[in-house]
């Protein structure tokens, strides 16, 4: 009869050392699946903003809603699509719509991860309300709604009656992702690198695409080119 020999302390170094090691391959190639998953999440919650979009279009006459009015009669992009998507919301709150939010936005409490188009006329200073669809001549380039910025500057929309829901639309060259400004009202309103090196992109023709801050242009968010 051979007595039984437990492991030797270097035996128990050596695999402890080799799972240290397997543990520090895999943990970042976990950490960058999971940030893949919330990144076609996020292109989802696009795709299906489109799809509503597009019906609200069908809807009023192809008119969509761009920027919200503080205090106005017309509402957010966000509240009006409601009864056009797959999810329904629960007693009418955008809240319980999980589309409008990126998994991947850093503040759990903000529910608007989405910055929409309200780029005026050349020359105009107007505020844009709602445009019709078949005024814009290139859909295919023209982008809709982008990922929210998060920062200091960037304010956390609780609820709709929050007045700097008026500040989730993009309407000059300082809200684009290329921007440094950080500025409340003037600062960059499009994320320069929520997935990846960059963001995700809806357009009016309802495809979405990811790109990055350096090939986002201000002709993309001109509505009339």
């Amino acid at each position: 009869m051979h007595k039984r020999q437990g492991f030797t302390l270097i035996e128990l170094l050596v695999v402890i050392a080799i799972i240290a090691l397997l543990m520090g391959i895999l943990v970042p190639v976990l950490r960058k699946v999971r940030e893949q998953g919330k990144d076609v999440v996020c292109r989802n919650n696009l795709h299906q903003i489109g799809m509503g979009a597009n019906f609200y279009a069908a809807q009023y006459d192809m008119y969509i809603p761009r920027s919200a009015e503080w205090g106005g009669n017309m509402k957010p992009w966000f509240q009006l699509f409601m009864p056009f998507l797959a999810q329904k919301a629960v007693n009418d709150d955008y809240r319980n719509v999980e589309i409008f939010r990126c998994p991947s936005y850093p503040d759990k409490e903000q529910t608007v991860c989405y910055v929409v188009n309200g780029w005026r006329s050349e020359g105009s200073d107007k505020w844009v309300g709602r445009s019709k669809l078949t005024d814009c001549h290139r859909p295919a380039f023209t982008i809709y709604l982008a990922d929210n910025e998060d920062g200091p500057w960037r304010t956390i929309i609780k609820k709709v009656s929050d007045r700097d829901v008026t500040r989730c639309d993009v309407f000059r060259p300082e809200h684009l992702p290329s921007s440094d400004s950080q500025g409340i009202t003037g600062g960059r309103r499009v994320a320069r690198a929520r997935h990846k090196n960059g963001c995700n992109v809806l357009f009016l023709d309802w495809h979405v695409e990811w790109m990055t801050a350096e090939d986002m242009t201000v002709d993309m968010w001109r509505f009339e080119k």
